[in-house]
Parts: C-alpha cells; structure tokens; sequence
C-alpha cells in the first residue's frame, strides 16, 4: 500500500492501439464490488489499477 492505496496491477502505457487492459481488469475488479480505480504513473510510464484507502486484505481478495 502506497499513499493509501493498494496497487492491484500495473500495465505498461504502451499497450496495442485499441486495447484498454488496465480499464478492462479494472472493470472486471468494479464488477467483483472492488472500488478500483486506473491512475497513470508518470515515473515508471505504467497504468496502475488501485483501490484508494484499501488494505492488503482488499489486495489478496482481488488476486
């Protein structure tokens, strides 16, 4: 947990034109009654699915 969230996955910015992986595992996650969220992370050029104010257990329960 960083900050107050739980990352629950990271995929690259430069995904295949058209796709949308870090918006579809965060659908799926929504769908599943996770608060999660997709954040760019400017350091590491990644998209982040996280959940704001989550714990490690919210984090084992989506894996």
């Amino acid at each position: 947990m960083v900050n107050g969230r739980t990352v629950l996955e990271r995929f690259p910015a430069g995904g295949p034109r058209g796709s949308w992986p870090a918006e579809e595992f965060a659908h799926a996650r929504r769908l599943e009654g996770l608060p999660a969220e997709v954040v760019m992370d400017l350091a590491t050029d990644a998209f982040l699915v996280i959940v704001r104010g989550g714990d490690s257990a919210t984090a084992d329960a989506a894996a």
